[in-house]
């Protein structure tokens, strides 16, 4: 018999139209509505965000101070940054080139305040940049210390004859070369059921994994959860599994020898990313000089049973 287990801190109540809980970056899938702003905070989104993102930002961030300060040079005149003035669009393009000499505190030489308006802004405009210089050194310190896990998932978890009944499985692989130390997994089944009192809420269930947990990792390792009578879902046919309402939420969690530290990553599947019947193909094999070769795009591939 299936036991619930208490909510793990995503709440019972649900619809559904309800989106998944947790995204497939494995961030949580949750819009948060008057939380408190300030620089810890945008730290925190800054050093998460993805790479492209971030230099994306950084540089727009740059661009659009430089055509602030570029305004401010045009209007206060730009003979008194050593230039000519000729058009507008020519003045403010030399303006920007001054900007961007001055924030980066690198000067040419060719231009430089001559008044001492124009002093004080391109004085302002240094200390600015060397603040904001430092802020993206301390961020990009951020984002490379911080520790990450290097965990790729199978695309789909599959559903498959296994020993005497069926199962449930889905794969993980070490992305990168450091071996995962003590490596384990908890799966929990999240199922979108409704209650004629409460209307719809969502019931959790612990899964049970042939092995939750390995010495070490440098290869695959395919989680399994066997059918049989204690599983939350061995009431459901076939094809009942596929409408199922539901979610595996997965954490797993390792010792990573690079960062010296225990690191941890989310992952969930849906229903809808469930395949009948098919196993998994292996993702590793033997070269001729007796290496084992392991094959990252392999990792999702599947073939009939």
């Amino acid at each position: 018999m299936a036991k619930k287990v208490k909510d793990p801190g995503l709440g019972e109540q649900s619809i559904t139209s309800a989106r998944r809980i947790v995204n497939k970056d494995g961030s949580f899938n949750i819009k948060h509505l008057n939380g408190k702003t300030g620089i810890s905070a945008l730290y925190a989104y800054l050093v998460d965000i993805s790479w492209a993102r971030f230099f994306l930002l950084v540089f727009l961030v740059y661009f659009v101070i430089n055509m602030a300060f570029a305004m401010v040079y045009v209007t206060i005149g730009v003979e008194y940054i050593s230039v000519a003035p000729k058009n507008f669009f020519a003045d403010f393009v030399n303006a920007f080139f001054f900007s961007s000499q001055t924030i980066t505190t690198l000067g040419y030489g060719a231009m430089a305040p001559t008044s001492i308006l124009a002093g004080i802004v391109s004085s302002f405009q240094a200390v600015a940049g060397l603040l904001s210089f430092s802020f993206v050194t301390g961020l990009l310190y951020g984002r490379f210390s911080k520790p990450k896990a290097s965990i790729q998932f199978s695309e789909n978890i599959i559903y498959r004859d296994f020993k005497e009944g069926k199962a449930l499985m889905f794969r993980l692989m070490n992305s990168k070369k450091d071996v995962m130390i003590n490596p384990r997994v908890k799966v929990t089944l999240a199922i979108t059921e409704d209650d004629e009192k409460q209307g719809y809420r969502r019931n959790f269930y612990q899964l049970a994994l042939e092995r939750d947990h390995i010495t070490y990792l440098p290869t695959t390792w395919t989680l399994v959860h066997e059918i049989d009578k204690d599983s939350p879902l061995y009431k459901f046919s076939s094809s009942e599994l596929k409408k199922l309402n539901g979610e595996f939420l997965i954490m797993v969690s390792y010792y990573d020898e690079a960062f010296n530290e225990e690191v941890y990553k989310l992952h969930s599947y849906t229903f809808e990313e469930l395949l009948m019947n098919v196993a998994f193909e292996k993702s590793f094999y033997f070269d001729e000089e007796g290496y084992t070769v392991l094959d990252h795009h392999r990792i999702s591939r599947t073939e009939k049973m």
